[in-house]
């Protein structure tokens, strides 16, 4: 078996320090944990009032036993509560750390349930977070949509930049941009017009053209998802 895996057998008895098998609890519960936090978000984005994505839902399934119309992100649930069942587990591997003369056997009964259930269960989050990305429903034009209803402010950090490039001192630009960010969320205008109207502001319209560019934003977002491309080409070619 360990030839199969790669691995190199060591000397080994039941008297062995424990604090390796914390260390791979420890392995699967922060696999866990990051799949918790995926599925966090997207619980998030599935909800009704930003809806920028959406579960599978296969034809024929029920959503919300009590509202007919709501789609709930019932695999992003559990997988968010199997995470706080493996962190557990984590908690049994430490105490079973610690043993009388490092020779008792009170770990023994501990580790036949959660090493196997641990192994199991983190296997089982890692499929079902494949499968869930694999068939999201993303809503583009939603996505659009709640940037615009933000009024621009959420391209305030390039404003505050771009005053900084232009010679102006941080704090002060930081100043203006929190006032007339305010002003544009009271008074529901957009960033850019109350930015043009402030004589403060000594910014041309290119200048607001690329503060304001959504694509300088996303310039860098493929990045990460490349990585992870290239990392499962190198999966997919190793023997």
């Amino acid at each position: 078996m360990c030839a199969a895996m790669g691995l190199r057998p060591v000397p080994a008895s039941q008297v062995v320090a424990r604090d390796r098998h914390a260390e791979y609890l420890w392995a699967c519960a922060s696999v866990g944990a990051s799949i918790e936090s995926f599925a966090t978000e997207i619980r998030h984005l599935q909800r009704t009032e930003v809806g920028e994505v959406e579960e599978p839902f296969a034809s024929g399934q029920k959503g919300s036993s009590a509202m007919p119309h709501k789609r709930n992100p019932i695999v992003a649930e559990r997988l968010s509560g199997l995470a706080r069942v493996l962190r557990g587990y984590l908690g049994a591997g430490l105490e079973d750390v610690a043993l009388w003369h490092e020779r008792d056997i009170s770990h023994s009964s501990v580790e036949r349930v959660v090493l196997p259930d641990a192994s199991l269960l983190a296997y089982y989050l890692v499929r079902k977070m494949t499968a869930l990305v694999d068939g999201l429903v993303v809503h583009r034009d939603r996505m659009l949509e709640n940037l615009d209803r933000s009024h621009g402010l959420v391209f305030s950090q390039a404003v505050l930049l771009a005053l900084v490039a232009s010679g102006m001192d941080r704090d002060s630009a930081y100043r203006i941009v929190q006032r007339d960010a305010r002003l544009a969320w009271d008074e529901a205008k957009p960033l850019r017009m109350v930015l043009e109207s402030d004589p403060e502001v000594p910014l041309d319209a290119g200048q607001l053209d690329e503060a304001f560019s959504l694509e300088r934003a996303l310039r860098h977002a493929r990045r990460a998802v490349d990585a992870l491309d290239r990392i499962g080409s190198i999966d997919e070619e190793a023997p």
